[in-house]
């Protein structure tokens, strides 16, 4: 039984639900925490470069599933001067669909890590690759797709070319790379509990 038990353990690719679990779990806290990162780069470019207004990324999310009338106004309210328009529901439905969106490729993000056996500074890299893979996917596949599940039309569907798609590679790679960092630092935890 004993023989068993421990030749299973030591055939390759072993790795109980439990522990797949923890991995997908860790990693989508950090894509979350990652996701983080990206809205506030999202809104300070908004509100400085792009006159578009502070909370306008995140009522741009939030068109998937409402009327784009909160992100048209707070557009208009930058264009005449008030960058700060703000509106609860919007803004968190917005934020609670980018972190979950942020939390579910983190997840991958993790299996992957966990599979391929990335260490060190490998992981970082991997994020930043990730990153630009998800912007890849994210501009000709996600959001078109999304717009059209959920009827969120064009701002959803060109959301890469509105918001301009040198600031929405920045976005993905600044992700990519708090990802990385993060799955890295959560590694430790990981390989202790896989005795």
């Amino acid at each position: 039984m004993a023989t068993s038990a421990s030749s299973s353990s030591l055939s390759p690719g072993a790795i109980s639900g439990r522990a797949v679990g923890a991995i997908v779990a860790r990693g989508a806290l950090a894509g979350v925490a990652a996701s983080l990162a990206m809205a506030i780069y999202a809104m300070i470019a908004a509100a400085t470069y792009q006159h578009s207004g502070f909370f306008t990324p995140l009522y741009h999310i939030a068109t998937t599933f409402i009327a784009p009338d909160t992100m048209m106004t707070s557009m208009q309210r930058a264009a005449e001067g008030s960058t700060f328009y703000f509106s609860v529901g919007p803004a968190m439905l917005g934020a609670v669909v980018h972190m979950m969106v942020g939390a579910a490729y983190g997840a991958i993000f993790g299996v992957i890590v966990q599979f391929a056996k990335l260490r060190g500074a490998a992981v970082i890299a991997a994020g930043t690759v990730w990153g630009a893979i998800v912007f890849v996917f994210s501009a000709w596949i996600g959001l078109p797709l999304a717009a059209a599940l959920f009827d969120g039309g064009d701002p959803i569907r060109d959301m890469a070319s509105m918001v301009g798609y040198p600031t929405f590679l920045v976005e993905h790679l600044l992700y990519g790379i708090v990802l990385g960092i993060l799955v890295l630092a959560m590694m430790p935890a990981a390989r202790s509990g896989n005795r």
